[in-house]
């Protein structure tokens, strides 16, 4: 049977294409609501934290690892490091509480802003939906960068930028100030994937991509954590400006890994080659000689 549909004269052809982009516009989905991560991807090293020296797949480049090379735990003693915030690109990686929420125009109701209130550290973060450009690169750099956003379909597409120096992997692996933060925010029922895409011309030589997946969480509100409480305290009495550090050559901690796995070092020294699956038809795992 064919079907015919006949247009009325009235109806101009500016109307049909705005009739046309309606199926994307509720492509949209609703992100609002309470949700948690599952920490089942890449757990020890959002759980217990990475085992030192451990560069493995990142695309780090030769300051990148110096940086790392001589870090030394005992900095986060330090009362000025004891509260400092996960910046955007690393905090969706630890547990955490996370709510979303929309705050639109009172006289259109179309969506201006699209919040977030991260639990660890207190975080408030305001990804603008209005089409406003990004600042210049001497505006103040924060915990959170500047975020703007757009929908591709039913995904939300985010670009955060002036987001403040931090790291990329808890082992001294660092970010820098200039980095660029791309993500995607998917919801599917009652799960919702985070992919993140950063570029950092200071420390990577690749994009680095990373995945989350969360889990809306029903709870009343009386029954989740939503505050931080951190108090600096001196932990280790040190002279004032003394940073625990390595000079270059001087951190044994380094051998620790190789020497537990009986592997070459050279296999946790981080590069780009490492990210794909060509690097073990080129590169033997060779066990460490004793």
């Amino acid at each position: 049977m064919t079907v015919r549909m006949t247009i009325p004269a009235g109806l101009s052809l500016l109307a049909l294409s705005m009739v046309a982009v309606v199926p994307a516009a509720f492509a949209q989905l609703d992100l609002t609501g309470r949700w948690q991560p599952r920490q089942h991807e890449d757990q020890p090293e959002r759980g217990p934290g990475p085992e030192l020296g451990d560069y493995l797949g990142l695309p780090i480049n030769d300051a990148a690892r110096l940086f790392a090379d001589s870090w030394d735990p005992a900095r986060l003693t330090l009362p000025e490091h004891q509260c400092r915030v996960h910046t955007t690109p690393y905090i969706f990686r630890g547990p955490l509480n996370l709510r979303i929420w929309e705050e639109r125009n009172p006289s259109t109701q179309i969506v201006e802003k699209i919040m977030m209130y991260i639990r660890t550290y207190e975080q408030t973060r305001t990804i603008y939906m209005d089409g406003r450009p990004h600042p210049n690169e001497l505006a103040p750099h924060t915990w959170m960068g500047f975020s703007t956003g757009k929908w591709d379909g039913d995904a939300l597409i985010v670009t955060t930028t002036h987001i403040k120096q931090n790291w990329v992997r808890r082992n001294g692996i660092p970010q820098s100030d200039r980095a660029t933060l791309m993500e995607r925010f998917q919801r599917h029922g009652d799960i919702m994937s985070h992919i993140s895409v950063v570029e950092d011309p200071v420390y990577l030589t690749e994009p680095l991509t990373k995945s989350e997946t969360f889990v809306m969480n029903p709870r009343v509100e009386g029954q989740a954590a939503w505050t931080y409480p951190c108090v600096a305290v001196v932990e280790v009495p040190r002279v004032q400006g003394d940073v625990p550090h390595f000079l270059p050559g001087q951190n044994a901690n380094l051998a620790e890994l190789a020497n537990r796995w009986n592997i070459n070092a050279e296999v946790f020294r981080g590069g780009a080659p490492q990210m794909y699956p060509e690097y073990l038809k080129t590169h033997q795992i060779p066990a460490r000689t004793r």
